[in-house]
C-alpha cells in the first residue's frame, strides 16, 4: 500500500497561479495536492466495490522551492492502520536534488454513496 506519484511544475502550478504567493515557483496548495493524490494511489487497489477515501487530516511541510519544469517525485508510506483509518508518511523530492516536502496526512475508507447521501 506504498505509492510514488511522479509530476513536472507548470506554471499553473506555481504559487502566484494558486494565489497563495507571488513567486514562480510550486506552491504549497499544490503540493498538498500531489501529495494527497499520492497517497489516494497507494490506497485505491485495496478499497472495496463502491468505496473510496476521504481526507480527514494534513500535515505538510514545504521545505525548498521547485521552478517551473522542476519534475518532483512524491512518495506515500501507510505509517497506521485501524480499520477504515489509513495514516500515511508523505514525502516529496525534486528529481536529482532536494527534499521539497514532508508530513501526514490520513485518510477515512467510506461507502461513497451512502457518504454523498449526507452532504
Amino acid at each position: 500500500m506504498e505509492a510514488t506519484l511522479l509530476f513536472a511544475v507548470t506554471d499553473a502550478d506555481t504559487a502566484s497561479a494558486v494565489g497563495s504567493g507571488t513567486l514562480p515557483v510550486l506552491g504549497t496548495p499544490r503540493l498538498l495536492a500531489w501529495c494527497e493524490a499520492t497517497t489516494c494511489a497507494a490506497l485505491e487497489p485495496t478499497l472495496p466495490d463502491g468505496s473510496t477515501s476521504v481526507g480527514t487530516r494534513v500535515e505538510l511541510e514545504h521545505l525548498a522551492a521547485s521552478a517551473v519544469g522542476q519534475e518532483v517525485e512524491v512518495t506515500a508510506s501507510p505509517t497506521y492502520v485501524d480499520g477504515r483509518l489509513h495514516r500515511f508518511t508523505v514525502a516529496a523530492r525534486n528529481v536529482g536534488g532536494k527534499v521539497v516536502g514532508t508530513g501526514e496526512i490520513t485518510r477515512v475508507v467510506v461507502d461513497a454513496a451512502r457518504f454523498m447521501s449526507r452532504v
